[in-house]
């Protein structure tokens, strides 16, 4: 009796054992996988910002669980819950403003890409950029911009002649009525923009790249500085391994740039940006898309 009692007690403990180690065992796994909320969606910059970051992540032992629930909004209200902690991560274009608020992650998501702009003209209107080959010779055309954008700074600090319009349909508009003869716009953007626009005889400009530093990062809160180095140390890795490269040039929006933008015959025409970060790594050739560079 005693015997059978002493089984059953046996086989009673290496049951709580193995439920011990069994519990001990996921609440280990479940410890190193971290949550990581972000906005929802899944298009243009969002799209390949989380497709980046999985990328980066992919490269360190921390498992994140992705939480993608939060509706997107405006930038002052997702910076805002990030500093208030209901986020983890966010990605825009630096400013000195946004990096003392958060914590920038400095390798530019999209190679400094978004910094370079062609130009929309009025169709039939090409004779009147052949002439311009330098930052001087642009001085002579009039630049369509919203009057709150950023590159309405960046175009001013540099003496160019800019007609600020407060509305962005406008300006299509105001650039087919002869209102200004040039509307900046980023390498990604002009073709779908009169392809959408039927009705007013746009074109794209055929000789010109406009180009200044602006950076894109991702930023997370100032206090979480495991998922920073995360984040830093995932990218450098994507660049030394080389599949950053081979992200950024099969994202689709950068295949159709390389594709209709003609880059490497165009004029770069180079612009200082004033509100720059100082502590933007300028000169780290590795981290910056250059256009010359297709050529070899």
């Amino acid at each position: 009796m005693n015997t059978i009692k002493s089984k059953s007690s046996l086989r009673r403990l290496a049951c709580l054992a193995l439920v011990a180690v069994t519990c001990t065992f996921f609440s280990a796994a479940y410890a190193q996988t971290k949550p990581l909320r972000m906005v929802d969606g899944r298009e243009g910059i969002n799209a390949y910002a989380k497709g980046l970051l999985s990328l980066a992540l992919s490269k360190v032992p921390t498992k994140y669980q992705w939480d993608e629930s939060t509706p997107n909004n405006t930038e002052s209200r997702i910076v805002r819950m990030l500093e208030d902690g209901e986020l983890d991560i966010v990605w825009y274009a630096s400013t000195e403003e946004l990096e003392s608020q958060l914590h920038p992650i400095r390798i530019p998501m999209y190679r400094g890409l978004l910094g370079y702009r062609i130009l929309m003209i009025k169709r039939g209107t090409q004779h009147k950029f052949d002439h311009i080959k330098t930052l001087n010779d642009l001085k002579s055309v009039s630049l369509g911009q919203g009057r709150f954008w950023a590159d309405t700074n960046v175009l001013t600090a540099n003496g160019l002649n800019v007609v600020k319009v407060m509305k962005y349909e406008g300006l299509f508009f105001m650039l087919d009525g002869d209102r200004f003869e040039a509307f900046p716009r980023g390498v990604h953007e002009p073709w779908q923009e009169i392809q959408n626009r039927p009705q007013l005889s746009l074109d794209v400009e055929k000789n010109l790249l406009l180009a200044y530093t602006n950076p894109f990062y991702f930023f997370v809160n100032k206090s979480n500085q495991e998922l920073a180095r995360d984040v830093q140390r995932g990218l450098e890795i994507a660049m030394e391994d080389g599949s950053f490269n081979e992200y950024f040039f099969n994202d689709p929006t950068v295949q159709d740039v390389l594709n209709k933008a003609n880059l490497t015959n165009r004029i770069i025409i180079r612009l200082e940006n004033p509100t720059l970060p100082k502590a933007t790594p300028v000169n780290d050739r590795r981290l910056w898309f250059d256009p010359t560079e297709l050529k070899n």
